[in-house]
């Protein structure tokens, strides 16, 4: 870091200079969202079935009682290991939930994985967030997470609102959906890859500090160097596709 020194004087009148631009963002910020909740919205007919510890749950039941649901959509593929990304991100959610289910909002993370290997992982990490199986059901497919070998192989499949070459069968992603009283759903907003950065306040942390978020590795990402919380002391790494690998080769993301 080669940050000039100067007086008190100098460095008060550059922060100042920056809150500036800081109040422009926040301020950007604010009519971004109000224009996000201006959206149109898009009706959804189709009866999705989950599993769910207490047995098949619909998609109406995860609201729990409340008129909004975010979904997130977190890359856990039938067989597959769990994306470090997604175990970064998801970390995040504890401390909200209270808040978010005091405020009309619920939320679900939604895998294609078997409900038994999601609740492996789910209770190794010790999440308290509720946590569900579209196995078997096209819900990841119609909300464009998940796409199948022929949309890959022909480079057709839909992701974050582009139709393109995707590396992997699983993606990360958020739904949000609205049931009004009369019991119809709709979604009201989706969003992507990078899109749903804020939710990461360890990097709005990382964001305020003199080194950043000093992602220098190989992969310039978060594969640089975020771990699962319980493997930061056992060293590995995760590859591009966001998968953890252990010091001795094997791909233990997965198991609890």
């Amino acid at each position: 870091m080669d940050n000039a020194i100067v007086t008190e004087q100098d460095w008060l009148a550059a922060r100042a200079a920056l809150l500036t631009r800081e109040k422009h963002m926040t301020r950007l910020r604010d009519e971004i969202a109000a224009e996000r909740r201006r959206l149109p919205w898009l009706r959804v007919t189709k009866p999705y079935v989950f599993d769910a510890p207490e047995g098949p749950v619909t998609l109406a039941e995860l609201f729990a009682g409340r008129s909004q649901l975010i979904v997130k959509h977190f890359m856990l593929p039938p067989g597959g290991p769990p994306c470090v990304g997604c175990s970064f991100e998801v970390d995040h959610v504890e401390g909200a939930l209270v808040h978010l289910q005091h405020h009309d909002v619920s939320y679900v993370a939604v895998a294609r994985a078997p409900l038994a290997d999601i609740e492996a992982y789910r209770q190794r990490m010790g999440w308290r967030f509720r946590w569900v199986s579209s196995h078997g059901s096209d819900f990841n497919y119609d909300f464009h997470v998940s796409f199948t070998p022929a949309q890959l192989a022909a480079g057709t499949a839909l992701y974050n609102f582009r139709t393109g070459v995707l590396p992997m069968e699983d993606l990360s992603g958020h739904s949000v959906f609205h049931r009004d009283d009369n019991g119809e759903i709709f979604l009201t907003y989706a969003v992507f890859a990078r899109g749903a950065e804020e939710l990461l306040s360890t990097y709005m942390f990382l964001d305020m500090t003199p080194k950043g978020r000093n992602e220098t590795g190989p992969h310039g990402n978060l594969t640089d160097w975020v771990r699962p919380h319980d493997r930061y002391d056992e060293g590995g790494t995760v590859n591009l596709l966001g998968q953890y690998q252990a010091p001795d080769g094997d791909c233990c993301a997965g198991k609890a």
